[in-house]
């Protein structure tokens, strides 16, 4: 799947402006620009547009990394530490599978702002969907 159809996959991800911009199993590449309706009171990126950058990016990072037979994944878990605020530009995420097994998938996915420092990390633990 290209870029684009992985993006339109996701449509929450699509009505929240999350776009994949590359996509491997090694990394994905992900991209939220900075908009007014996606702020906090004082005109920072709210933090849960950032987890949505985040879930995204690692839930297509471990869509990539399926094993045979499996027929998706579901997030288990997901941890955020945000480190800085985003008042401007874009926020990058690069998302990389930390363990894949038969059963789960760990992915960490870092985000970037504009400028390259660093403004949150996510790991997500996503099950492996088998068929029935």
């Amino acid at each position: 799947m290209t870029p684009d159809q992985l993006t339109q996959s996701m449509p929450f991800a699509v009505a929240s402006g999350v776009a994949i911009t590359s996509a491997t199993a090694e990394e994905v590449r992900a991209r939220l620009d900075w908009a007014p309706e996606r702020c906090t009171l004082g005109g920072a990126l709210h933090g849960g547009a950032l987890i949505t950058l985040a879930d995204s990016a690692g839930a297509v990072s471990a869509f990539l990394n399926l094993p045979d037979g499996a027929t998706g994944t579901s997030t288990l878990e997901t941890k955020t530490n945000l480190f800085g605020s985003v008042r401007a530009g874009h926020v990058e995420a690069v998302a990389r599978p930390l363990h894949v097994g038969r059963t789960t998938i760990v992915v960490q996915t870092d985000l970037f702002d504009a400028q390259g420092g660093r403004v949150a990390q996510t790991t997500q633990t996503q099950v492996v969907l088998l068929p029935r």
